[in-house]
């Protein structure tokens, strides 16, 4: 008697079970529709899509082109101040140079000297 109660309770619970499952396992006929007009990995894209993805491509390429564009100018304005300020140093140091080697004579004796 035991061993029909346990399967007529295991038969009453699949069947539960099933039902429940069944609205999962099944879906709508328009969602089916949609699935199978899918395109596979092998089939020609749409015109739409190909054309969205060029403009995402195009807009990512000048995103990008933008970004470096800015990091060249940047990194092109330090050069150039680094270059003024070496420049300046070299100016200054050649001016001190000048002024402690002069000897009242233009230009400085020191440059027309002859090496014998």
């Amino acid at each position: 008697m035991a061993w029909r109660q346990l399967f007529l309770i295991s038969c009453l619970s699949a069947v539960v079970l099933l039902s429940s499952v069944e609205e999962k396992i099944f879906m709508q006929e328009s969602d089916a529709l949609n699935f199978l007009k899918k395109r596979g990995k092998r089939s020609p894209r749409s015109r739409e899509k190909v054309n969205a993805e060029k403009r995402l491509k195009l807009q990512a390429d000048e995103l990008w082109r933008e970004h470096h564009e800015e990091q060249r100018n940047e990194f092109e304005n330090f050069v150039e101040e680094q270059n003024d300020e070496h420049a300046e140093r070299s100016r200054e140091a050649t001016e001190q140079w000048r002024q402690w080697h002069n000897d009242g004579l233009y230009p400085s004796h020191l440059y027309n000297r002859r090496h014998i």
